[in-house]
C-alpha cells in the first residue's frame, strides 16, 4: 500500500510541476510580445530621434 501511495503522489508532483513549467512558458512568451511591441511602437522625443519606452 505504501509504495502505491509513493507512486501516486510522484505523479502528482511530476503533474503538478509539468503545469506549473507550462504556465511560466505562457507567461514568458506573453512578456516577450509585450516587449517586442513597446520596442516597435515607442514614441519619437523631441530632437527627432526615438525614446526609450522603459525606464531603466
Amino acid at each position: 500500500m505504501v509504495p502505491l501511495l509513493l507512486v501516486l503522489l510522484l505523479a502528482l508532483v511530476l503533474f503538478g510541476a509539468g503545469f506549473a513549467l507550462k504556465i511560466l512558458w505562457w507567461v514568458a512568451l506573453i512578456v516577450l510580445v509585450v516587449w517586442l511591441l513597446g520596442f516597435v511602437m515607442r514614441s519619437t522625443n523631441a530632437g527627432g530621434g526615438r525614446g526609450r519606452w522603459y525606464r531603466w
